[in-house]
Order: structure tokens, then C-alpha cells, then sequence
């Protein structure tokens, strides 16, 4: 059994190969990786990524993260395409395959059938001199040094490096289409990352009441408001509807401690002047932020100067925004 001291250091050693093979990989970047970003970015169909073994797997993922950048690809498994789903490549497709040594049985099948169809065939290879880079038309070079597996066996910095290759090819593709927040916002809809990109102010405060009153109510028309709207604040606005303060329950616990006398209050005698707020197409997350920064929970939302409603800080947690 290892020593901690041992493991921490073989976990370093592997981290610190797979990084200084990254690196070697960036230093053999040649006109070849501008050529494929090229052939891809005038392409009209799709991009078709494909691989055997451990290849396969990182193919998968170079395929997720160019759907959703804004590269259309699809996976096909090497061992597969040899037995019917090679029908899934059309003529304005482009094709990238993953080997580390570039002669694996299924590579040597596959690559003369993709030749025949026509695509354009990249190779993403870990050996130049092998059957796969000999016939692509297009290679970009992963070769690494040795894997960080002890017996120089188990795929692990020829991955790596692979993985970091498709990356490399994402961003630089994503940059050429100009692929910003909302682009990235609609292939992303679900989940909490989507919601940060497309969710508005305006979604959640439509969600809740719009509690408010005048600023001559009495505080006893306050508390009811309050309490009807369960927001913990209502919003003090004027005749057209411009804010002019907010009264939260820490106003009502403020105004007990400092009154005795409360039935000649008003609202505008214990509201919150200069209430935070944020307009009402802001984004969510921008909220979010606004509440974190100011430690409050409840904030305005404003269309131009016009009162629209309130977001409460559950709000955000509900939608998974927090």
C-alpha cells in the first residue's frame, strides 16, 4: 500500500505529464489545424466525429461540445460504421477520426470507404507515420511523448490530449461565428446554466403579486398588504405608479422598536427611501447579484420608471438561479 505522501506525488507526476503534453501538442500546431477550422466553417453539412475505444469516448465529447458552441456534429462509432451506419455520413459532411496509433484494424476498414464517398477526412493521430495520417486529407497531431499509465499501456495523456485538441477546435470555431451568451443561451435552455443566460427579471416578478400601497395608508393597510402578498415588503409607490419607497418586515420590527404611538404613522414615515431595483429585461442572474451585493431579499423591478413588480431572493432559488 502506498504511503499519502507517495500517492499525492504520483497524482502530481500524472497531472504535470498530461500538462507538458498538452503543451508539446499546442508547439506542434501547424497550417494543418488552421485548414481544418477552415474546411469546417465552410462546410454545409455536418461534422462527423468518429473513433474505436477509448478514442470513441472522447469523440463523444468533442461531439457535445461543438453541438453546443455551434459546430452541428454527430458520433459515429468506428465498429459500427463498418456494419450499416456509415449511411449517416452525407455527401457535405466533413469527417474527423481519432486514433492514437492510426492503424487499428477498424481505421484500416473505415478510412478507404470515407475516401470513396468523398468527405473530407481529417485525422486526429497520435503516429504520423501510420495508415490514418498517410490517408487523411487533413491531420492534426496528438502525439505524446509516453501515457502516464506506469506500463506506457492505458490511453491517459493520449486522451488528454485529444480531448484538449477537440477543445482547441471549439473555441477557435466558436470565435470565427462569433458564438456569444445568447446563441450559447438557446442550444442551453434547461438546467440552472440555461436559466442564468435567458431568464429575465421580468419572468419571475410576473410569477409573484405586485404588492403596493399609497403613502398615506395607514400602517395597520400596511401590514395587511404584507402579509396578503407573502413577499414580506410592499412597495410604495405614487399616482403613476413611480416608486417612491418600499416597507419590508424589518421596517414593521424597526418602526416597533422606535414607536410607541404607531397609529398616527403613515407608510411614507417608516418606508425604505431610494429602494434597490433593476429594469425588468435584466437578466436574472443580474438580480441575483444585486441582492447579494446590497444583503437584501426582496428587489424591485422597474420598466423605465414605472413599477413592474418584485423578485424575492426565494424566487431565485426556486428557478435553481442561486
Amino acid at each position: 500500500m502506498k504511503s499519502k505522501k507517495s500517492i499525492i506525488q504520483s497524482a502530481r507526476s500524472t497531472l504535470a505529464l498530461e500538462a507538458a503534453s498538452i503543451l508539446n501538442v499546442a508547439e506542434n500546431l501547424n497550417e494543418d489545424f488552421e485548414k481544418v477550422v477552415s474546411t469546417i466553417l465552410q462546410c454545409n453539412g455536418r461534422v462527423i466525429v468518429t473513433g474505436i475505444g477509448k478514442s470513441a469516448i472522447i469523440a463523444q465529447k468533442i461531439v457535445a461540445t461543438f453541438n453546443s458552441t455551434g459546430t452541428p456534429a454527430i458520433f459515429m462509432h468506428a465498429a459500427d460504421a463498418i456494419h450499416g451506419d456509415l449511411g449517416m455520413i452525407q455527401v457535405n459532411d466533413v469527417v474527423i477520426c481519432l486514433s492514437k496509433s492510426g492503424n487499428t484494424p477498424e481505421i484500416k476498414v473505415l478510412t478507404p470507404l470515407l475516401k470513396t464517398a468523398g468527405n473530407t477526412l481529417i485525422g486526429m493521430v497520435g503516429e504520423l507515420n501510420s495508415f490514418l495520417a498517410d490517408q487523411a486529407d487533413l491531420v492534426l497531431n496528438t502525439a505524446v511523448e509516453k501515457e502516464a499509465c506506469p506500463h506506457n499501456l492505458a490511453p491517459t495523456t493520449s486522451t488528454t490530449a485529444q480531448l484538449a485538441m477537440g477543445d482547441a477546435l471549439a473555441v477557435c470555431l466558436l470565435e470565427c461565428r462569433e458564438f456569444n451568451e445568447a446563441d450559447f443561451a438557446r442550444y442551453h435552455p434547461g438546467g440552472s446554466l440555461g436559466k442564468k443566460l435567458y431568464l429575465k427579471a421580468r419572468d419571475l416578478a410576473l410569477s409573484n403579486e405586485k404588492p403596493s400601497i399609497k403613502p398615506d395608508a395607514s400602517v395597520r393597510e400596511v401590514l395587511i398588504e404584507i402579509s396578503k402578498n407573502r413577499l414580506g415588503a410592499v412597495v410604495v409607490i405614487d399616482s403613476n405608479d413611480s416608486v417612491i419607497g418600499i416597507i419590508t418586515d424589518g421596517d414593521i420590527r424597526r418602526m416597533l422598536e422606535n414607536y410607541t404611538d404607531i397609529e398616527h404613522l403613515s407608510a411614507k414615515d417608516i418606508m425604505g427611501k431610494n429602494p434597490k431595483s433593476i429594469q425588468h429585461d435584466a437578466l436574472a442572474v443580474d438580480a441575483l447579484d444585486i441582492i447579494k451585493q446590497n444583503n437584501i431579499t426582496q428587489l424591485l423591478v422597474l420598466e423605465q420608471n414605472t413599477y413592474f413588480g418584485i423578485i424575492h431572493l426565494h424566487d431565485l432559488l426556486n428557478e435553481g438561479i442561486v
